[in-house]
């Protein structure tokens, strides 16, 4: 049965099938944690896929916004906003004491 089969067409239209090249000792790993997951491979590669993508436009984001600034600034920009934060007087649980 075909990926499109088993979906709506036009969740298959931008679908692509490739093949990677891995060492056979990264195959084994992947194939253990997929199916201790309880996905296919598949599913489990374009999870990773897709969060290491995430990451990396989150690191270029954040650079971006970091670029020109010393570490003394972002420190006090740091300092200036928890100091700007009121926190609860509550008394925590003796259960959700650490």
């Amino acid at each position: 049965m075909s990926h499109c089969a088993r979906r709506e067409e036009s969740d298959c239209i931008n679908l692509l099938d490739a093949t990677i090249r891995i060492p056979k000792s990264l195959k084994n790993e992947i194939e253990k944690v997929s199916d201790t997951q309880g996905v296919s491979i598949n599913q489990f590669a374009l999870f990773a896929f897709t969060k290491e993508i995430i990451e990396i436009e989150d690191n270029k984001y954040f650079q971006n916004i970091l670029k020109n600034k010393t570490r003394e600034e972002i420190l006090s920009n740091y300092d200036n906003i928890m100091a700007s934060k009121k926190y609860s007087k509550e008394v925590v649980p003796e259960w959700d004491k650490m």
